[in-house]
């Protein structure tokens, strides 16, 4: 593709945060926003109307008719609605988590390869200018804390906590600490659903880096933020305010160690638009994405090793079963 040319893109299911897709791709300059696809024809036809794009309820209708799509349906089905178009050799931006098991993301990166395609994966947060202009600040942390709570949503709840909130900060953690965890403690909680609500993971990684992330989607307040503390050296993220502060301590033989720093300054821009914009660039240029199928595979590997260590835990404080005519 040339950058004369403008890409037709779909977008497949507009639920929650696929009409965000469509609002934003329907703004993006060289871009044509040529039909929007959902199983509810109702939803398809708003979105069509408030994009000025058409409706379908056939994902496959696309195929032939797009030069790239989003795919924001429930992530059961993520491997069955992307497949097909990778292997058609059309550019996928499928949402967070980028499959429902390790197995179906290595399948949709072969057929990505294979096909010499795009596949990216929308982990937002990773494109907050909160965060794109903290990554650099981060050097070898040995300590991260993490804290992203929201109020019980009305969406999302196919999946647990870890899936739906905690594997942001998953992403974020793993593109600054370079190494792999090395063990996990967690635990989860089913507070208003029969899925974890609340967890906590405490990660330690072959560097010795500790992170501790809590995730909740029960909170009366809406709270995202990072701490990275290094040698002589602390930086923080606000995602909700998109706001950094950085400080570090210089120390010299005739004076008392000084604190230096503040806050620095970020430009302002939509996490999503951002997202989009450079999956179509991707797209147009033939470049990697920010987030290609490799970074979705390793934080959803992370996030399915916390729920396995959740799972665990909860077996092993589970009450033995009462036996039956005991009081």
């Amino acid at each position: 593709m040339t950058g004369a040319e403008r890409q037709r893109v779909g977008v497949v299911g507009v639920g929650h945060v696929g009409r965000h897709h469509a609002r934003i791709l329907a703004q993006v300059p060289d871009v044509d926003l040529v039909s929007v696809v959902d199983i509810d024809r109702g939803r398809a036809d708003q979105a069509a109307s408030e994009t000025g794009s058409r409706a379908g309820v056939d994902a496959m209708e696309l195929l032939g008719n797009v030069d790239a799509v989003t795919v924001a349906v429930p992530t059961a089905v993520h491997a069955r609605v992307v497949i097909p178009f990778l292997e058609a050799g059309i550019p996928v931006l499928v949402e967070k988590p980028i499959a429902a098991s390790v197995a179906e993301a290595d399948a949709m990166i072969r057929c990505a390869d294979r096909a010499g395609t795009t596949l990216a994966v929308g982990h937002s947060e990773r494109y907050n200018p909160a965060v794109t202009v903290a990554m650099p600040l981060v050097v070898a942390p040995r300590f991260v804390e993490v804290h992203r709570l929201a109020a019980f949503p009305a969406r999302g709840l196919d999946v647990d906590v870890v899936f739906d909130v905690m594997i942001h900060d998953i992403d974020v953690l793993l593109t600054v600490v370079q190494a792999e965890p090395v063990s996990i403690e967690a635990v989860g909680v089913p507070v208003l659903t029969d899925r974890i609500d609340i967890a906590n993971a405490r990660l330690r990684f072959g560097d010795g880096c500790i992170a501790n992330l809590t995730a909740s989607r029960i909170s009366r307040d809406r709270v995202r933020k990072l701490r990275f503390f290094q040698h002589h050296a602390l930086v923080t993220v606000d995602c909700v305010t998109q706001q950094v502060e950085a400080f570090r301590v210089t120390r010299s033989a005739d004076r008392e160690p000084v604190i230096e720093g503040g806050g620095v300054s970020v430009p302002e821009g939509e996490p999503l638009e951002l997202e989009l914009s450079d999956f179509v660039s991707a797209v147009r240029t033939g470049r990697k994405p920010r987030v290609d199928g490799m970074a979705g595979r390793r934080a959803l590997a992370v996030a399915q090793e916390i729920a396995t260590a959740m799972l665990e835990r909860n077996d092993q404080l589970r009450p033995p079963d009462t036996v039956a005519g005991e009081v």
